[in-house]
């Protein structure tokens, strides 16, 4: 749930202002919200220093730079940290200058190969004897039609139907109707002299930067430590000022309240608390149960965050990913490979990762896939285990059962979204709007059962959409001046009415990719049972035939639902419970980021 903030300022005299703001870090609850933009000399530093940081880390992650053994090895004293840094940072411009160089020299060297080594210079020293050379590419065909007089014309090489050839004249004038090649700066010779050398010199910078792999782990605690310290400043320089007062503002949690006021008793500070207004930008602070908080990882990497006066949606979001993950993943043997991996990496890298609520987050997921599976008799595709194993659902091996419960569970999840708006809206008579768009949802869902299905319409759903128009026309805007509250529900019904029957055929998408994904495991296996296990050559084809359908299947998979599962939640049962993700995350002024 979000939880409920209040808004909070201290107030301290402008000499005592460092201390103040300190105090309340040390608290680690009061997101700052700045008076004024924070300037100054330290804030200026601090940000070089952590530009410089941030520059270090990402060429000591760049890939060219990997290397287990020196990462393995124990880091030594980090004397002087910037005069380290700086030394990387030019090691790495010396190397992109060498990098840069070295690309010019070999679009020279492909440009010249065919014309051979030769010395540019005794070109030019023929000139000065009354010799001139030119140097043309031509097609076969023209130069066969040239017609030899007082010249020369030599064949250096041919590639393709074209001639590379040299013309020999002893007038400056003399040339061929055809563009004139410039000679090259440097003899081939030389190019590869100056590229080998510049790999050795690329070689050296690279392994000098590898031997500063080991200081990584040490440049993002400083890294860390000089954020911590720039948000102490900025907080300091952003703070409002009133004569010889100095005071900061920001936002609490409501449970955190006493805290501050005890804190500021203490140290002899003013405080001033209330809730925040209308108008004022308020951070969002999302608690939820352990178990519950498993969803987090997902909003993390998709990046979103609902706004402090909308709804969270994690626990609906969690029961429907799940759902979602299930079908689009749709096979019991992938599931069980997905739990494995998710072992694998639970037990390697379980220490080293802050936010450990990804492992339990993807068994439950995996789960979810092994029970569609099961449900549906799919184990690394369907045919091949059809004579061993029934499904404990025969029924969703019906194509249209499984599109019917793709609408299903479409008019669920967006009626749930109304049905949640209209309980937040009572006792006003909006919520009826809501209850409008419900029905109008099931309409829908019977109305695609029809078009999508060939099923018979019932005869009550004209009823559905009668009633439910009447009420998100009527209640969308209630007012007893009727000129003014339908035209408001009549161009809310207009816009919408259309979407909400095209969102919940869109949850046929849940049938369509898992389908594919079953096809892609039969068609391969159809393929290894057709080459056979008769000899070992034949069964090792065989095999590696099935390992590149099952690879596919366990790359494509999450590749799906993070296009389609997450698409559902954030997109169709959003609009439908008006969250448009609006928010900015709750960052207290704190010594340790937890």
């Amino acid at each position: 749930m979000i939880v409920k903030m209040k808004k909070i300022a201290v107030i301290a005299q402008a000499k005592d202002a460092g201390k103040a703001v300190g105090d309340l870090r040390s608290l680690g609850i009061l997101h700052v919200e700045h008076q004024k933009a924070p300037l100054g000399k330290d804030i200026t530093s601090l940000n070089e220093d952590a530009a410089l940081l941030d520059n270090i880390i990402n060429i000591l992650s760049m890939p060219e730079y990997a290397d287990k053994k020196i990462l393995a090895k124990q880091a030594g004293e980090l004397k002087d940290w910037r005069f380290a840094a700086k030394h990387i940072l030019d090691s790495q411009k010396r190397f992109e200058q060498l990098d840069h160089y070295a690309k010019g020299l070999k679009t020279i060297e492909n440009q010249w190969e065919s014309w051979g080594d030769f010395d540019p210079e005794s070109i030019k020293r023929l000139e000065k004897k009354g010799i001139h050379v030119k140097l043309y590419l031509l097609p076969e065909k023209a130069f066969r039609a040239i017609k030899k007089e007082d010249f020369i014309l030599k064949v250096v090489s041919k590639k393709n139907g074209m001639i590379n050839c040299a013309f020999l004249s002893r007038s400056e004038s003399a040339a061929l109707a055809y563009p004139e090649l410039g000679l090259p700066k440097i003899s081939l010779g030389k190019v590869r002299s100056r590229l080998a050398e510049d790999q050795k010199a690329k070689t050296k910078i690279e392994n000098d930067i590898k031997q500063h792999l080991t200081y990584k782990e040490r440049f993002l605690k400083i890294k860390e430590a000089f954020k911590k310290e720039l948000e102490l400043h900025e907080a300091i320089q952003g703070m409002g000022e009133v004569r010889t007062l100095s005071y900061i503002t920001g936002y609490v949690p409501h449970d955190a309240t006493e805290r501050v006021l005890a804190m500021c008793k203490e140290k002899k500070l003013a405080a001033f608390i209330n809730d925040p207004s209308e108008d004022d930008n308020i951070p969002t602070l999302i608690r939820n149960p352990r178990w519950l908080s498993v969803i987090n990882p997902v909003f993390k990497f998709i990046e979103i965050v609902p706004g402090y006066k909308e709804l969270d949606i994690s626990f609906w979001f969690l029961i429907f990913f799940s759902i979602f993950f299930g079908m689009l993943v749709g096979d019991a043997g992938i599931g069980m490979i997905f739990i494995l991996l998710t072992a694998i990496a639970q037990i390697k890298l379980g220490r080293k990762v802050k936010d450990k609520s990804i492992f339990p987050l993807f068994y439950v997921l995996s789960l979810t896939a092994v029970i569609w599976g099961a449900l549906t008799g799919t184990c690394f595709g369907q045919a091949w285990l059809t004579p061993y194993f029934k499904p404990l659902a025969p029924a969703l091996r019906s194509d249209k059962n499984i599109q019917a419960l793709c609408f299903l569970i479409g008019a669920i999840h967006l009626s749930i979204g109304h049905s949640w708006r209209a309980l937040i809206k009572l006792p006003s008579l909006q919520a009826l709007a809501d209850i409008g768009w419900v029905v109008i949802l099931w309409g829908g869902f019977f109305l695609a059962k029809t078009l999508v299905l060939g099923e018979a319409l019932p005869f009550f759903v004209k009823w559905f959409f009668l009633i439910g128009s009447i009420l998100v026309i009527v209640f969308t805007s209630p007012s007893w001046n009727i000129l003014k509250s339908v035209p408001k529900g009549l161009g809310k019904l207009l816009l919408n009415i259309v979407n909400s029957f095209t969102d919940i055929v869109s949850y046929v998408r849940l049938f369509a990719v898992g389908l594919a994904s079953v096809a892609v495991a039969d068609a391969f296996n159809q393929m290894a049972i057709g080459i056979g296990y008769k000899s070992a050559i034949n069964a090792i084809i065989a095999v590696i035939v099935i390992l590149i359908g099952q690879g596919l299947n366990l790359v494509l998979g999450p590749i799906a639902v993070l296009v389609h599962g997450i698409r559902l939640n954030v997109l169709e049962f959003c609009n439908h419970i008006d969250i448009k993700w609006t928010g900015f995350m709750y960052k207290p002024l704190q010594k340790e980021r937890t």
